[in-house]
């Protein structure tokens, strides 16, 4: 298949919804706390969700639909779960990756205001760039972010390299204590992304089948593989910089994100020279922004959809309204509950956690289904990487119950 540039698109809006928190502080703190000893760990889990993301854009171009419009077929129930799930999780989320890029634009443009401003600013910003340009301007506007991201990123670690002067192990490492396995899970869980997301890029790429009429299923597939293969080597990258800049400095972290993207920028500038700043800073705060702004389109866009299928007399201007809601309940928790920051994001992790063998069954369960074409249901190899997947995602479910 010829490779089409103007077929790119909800690949790249997948990663930049993908790389956020968990590759920009949790990679890094992989690479600084076990320097290359958990590469391991970001391919294994790569592999394993590979199919729950990629049937999100596969079932969408073999059907025409969503994989909303899917799970209603399974039943209502399917529907309902995820509405509630989301509903309970979708505030919560937004505030913590906005917060996390006001963060880092604080420590970028300036101190001068504090952290909440910024972050009332980022999202309005954000909701300004989705109300007005709307899918198409953020398809355009993804390719420029995600190419400064993964170009930054590179070279940040190839600045690294150079200046490194310690021995590099790439021995690996199996974490021991119960410290140490709670982060790998933690690590793993968000690695690169909650499956929810696979009905994100399905949504993304029904928006993007209505402006081009050059996506199939086969470019759509190499759109995902492209976006997936960006969140790969970026996760690797991130772990090379933790790796050969912070693992054993000596340096302790704060255990709040937005302080420990400060840190990160900071202990950067140090080692490797003042003039290393900008490109760590624009790789830092380009990968934050990225996940503020897909996130803040996609969970509107998916709430909007559920709520159509549930209920009929659905709102006209419904992307709209939620999009607002989202907007203003994030603002919300900034200045209310501010305070209650750190448990909210653990009972939103936590949900992201025990849900993903649910999204992986519905899924799976899905694109095997007399819904999808014959011709694009999952493949002997895809079908016994799917059964390896769920018993990978219910043994790591199990084993992250039993450490909290």
């Amino acid at each position: 298949m010829r490779f089409n540039l103007k077929t790119l698109g909800p690949g790249l809006l997948f990663a930049g919804a993908a790389i956020g928190v968990s590759h920009l502080v949790q990679s890094t703190r992989a690479g600084a706390d076990f320097g290359f000893g958990l590469v391991w760990a970001l391919l294994i889990v790569h592999l394993f969700k590979y199919p729950f993301f990629q049937f999100g854009p596969r079932y969408a171009m073999a059907t025409g639909e969503s994989l909303l419009d899917g799970y209603k077929k399974l039943g209502k129930g399917v529907l309902i779960i995820y509405f509630l799930l989301t509903f309970a999780t979708m505030f919560t989320i937004q505030a913590a990756v906005t917060i996390v890029t006001a963060g880092l634009a604080s420590t970028l443009f300036g101190d001068f205001i504090t952290v909440e401003v910024w972050s009332i600013i980022i999202l309005v910003i954000c909701l300004g760039i989705l109300i007005k340009g709307r899918y198409n301007f953020l398809d355009k506007l993804m390719k420029i972010i995600v190419i400064t991201l993964t170009i930054s990123t590179i070279m940040a670690v190839i600045i690294a390299l150079i200046n490194n002067e310690h021995s590099v192990s790439f021995s690996q490492v199996l974490p021991k204590g119960s410290i140490e396995v709670g982060f790998l899970i933690a690590f793993m869980g968000w690695m690169p992304a909650p499956l929810d997301i696979s009905i994100w890029h399905s949504l993304w790429a029904i928006e993007k089948q209505k402006e081009t009429k050059d996506l199939t299923v086969k470019s759509s597939l190499t759109d995902f593989n492209v976006g997936y293969a960006a969140a790969i080597i970026i996760g690797l990258g991130f772990i090379a910089l933790g790796a050969l800049v912070m693992f054993q400095s000596g340096e302790t972290f704060s255990s709040k994100s937005y302080v420990f993207c400060n840190q990160l920028v900071k202990l950067y500038t140090q080692n490797l020279g003042n003039w290393s700043y900008i490109i760590i800073a624009i790789a830092a705060f380009t990968t934050m922004f990225s996940t503020t702004l897909t996130t803040l389109d996609a969970s509107p866009r998916a709430m909007n959809r559920t709520s159509q299928l549930l209920f009929k007399n659905s709102l006209k201007k419904g992307y709209l309204f939620w999009i607002l809601l989202l907007t203003t309940g994030t603002i919300c928790i900034f200045f209310l509950l501010a305070s209650e920051m750190v448990l909210l994001v653990k009972v939103a992790t936590i949900l992201s956690f025990l849900t993903a063998p649910f999204y992986a069954i519905i899924n799976y369960k899905l694109i095997s289904s007399k819904n999808t074409p014959k011709e694009w249901r999952p493949s002997i190899t895809m079908h016994i990487l799917s059964w390896l997947g769920i018993l990978f995602l219910f043994a790591f479910s199990i084993w992250y119950l039993t450490t909290l």
